[in-house]
């Protein structure tokens, strides 16, 4: 009678590295945000809806948002460039841009948000010659907007990055050699390849830039209906011990930010199976 053995795997402990895997996630992530959003279950609706509808905070959820989008997509552009330049050129001082690209995240937040005014205040640096054209960038949302996107860049960079210097040189030379010109190459070799990581950066730039609340404050002024973001209203709301407010502000910014994060992950999954 033939005996069936057990596939093993070539390397053990699956179970005890699940085990541990699950109790981080469900310490880190999975109790905090169920007992947040169980809190928030305890307000009745009219409560929820008049905390989240106010017309304060809907301004801020467009500035949130919306300068979400607009710096994830600059850095989209300007972040592949990068990487693209990293990978494919040789040029002096290469180390050195390489390692400026990481100073977003060795820099604390706060400290950003003052060198940001420095720079750009009506007496700063580069600011006093910009306000001799009219153009303000601290205390407006423009300057939001460059903070958003100076704390983003190092994520599409460090993403694409890898994949870029994965992608073998002789698809390109295949591809010229068969008399496609550069934009036919761009178009149907280099960025199906790198499109994934695109969208992968594209997300965490945005998840990143959403949350983001120190180098915001500085540069932003905190002007109602104007400048001010959605992380600041609930640090106030917080700080007033409207937990209530809080918890309810939250919540809508977690809900929104987990659908725009599932539609992205959906189209990475499909460009992935189109092009895999």
């Amino acid at each position: 009678m033939p005996v069936t053995l057990a596939k093993r795997r070539v390397i053990p402990g699956f179970g005890l590295t699940m085990g541990f895997t699950l109790l981080y996630m469900g310490l880190v992530f999975l109790i905090p945000v169920g007992a947040f959003l169980l809190y928030t279950t305890t307000m009745s609706w009219e409560t929820f809806w008049n905390a989240i509808s106010q017309r304060q905070v809907v301004a801020s959820y467009k500035l949130s948002f919306g300068g979400s989008l607009i710096a994830a997509t600059i850095n989209l552009v300007f972040g592949g460039l990068v990487a693209w330049v990293l990978v494919r050129y040789k040029f002096p001082g290469k180390r050195m841009v390489d390692a400026l690209v990481d100073l977003p995240f060795a820099l604390p937040t706060a400290v950003a948000g003052i060198a940001l005014v420095t720079l750009y205040a009506s007496t700063g640096w580069v600011g006093q010659y910009l306000d001799i054209f009219g153009i303000r960038i601290a205390y407006t949302q423009l300057g939001v907007v460059i903070a958003l996107t100076y704390i983003g860049l190092p994520f599409v960079v460090r993403t694409v990055q890898p994949v870029l210097e994965d992608l073998e040189a002789e698809l390109e030379e295949a591809s010229a050699s068969l008399g496609a010109d550069r934009l036919t190459t761009i178009r149907r070799v280099i960025f199906p390849a790198l499109f994934p990581a695109l969208l992968t950066g594209y997300a965490l730039a945005f998840a990143r830039a959403l949350g983001e609340y120190g180098s915001v404050v500085f540069i932003s002024g905190n002007l109602p209906f104007r400048t001010e973001i959605t992380p600041l209203l609930i640090v106030a709301k917080a700080e007033q011990y409207d937990y209530h407010g809080a918890a309810a502000i939250g919540t809508v910014m977690l809900v929104a930010a987990f659908l725009m994060l599932l539609i992205i992950n959906g189209l990475q999954w499909w460009a992935s199976r189109r092009h895999g």
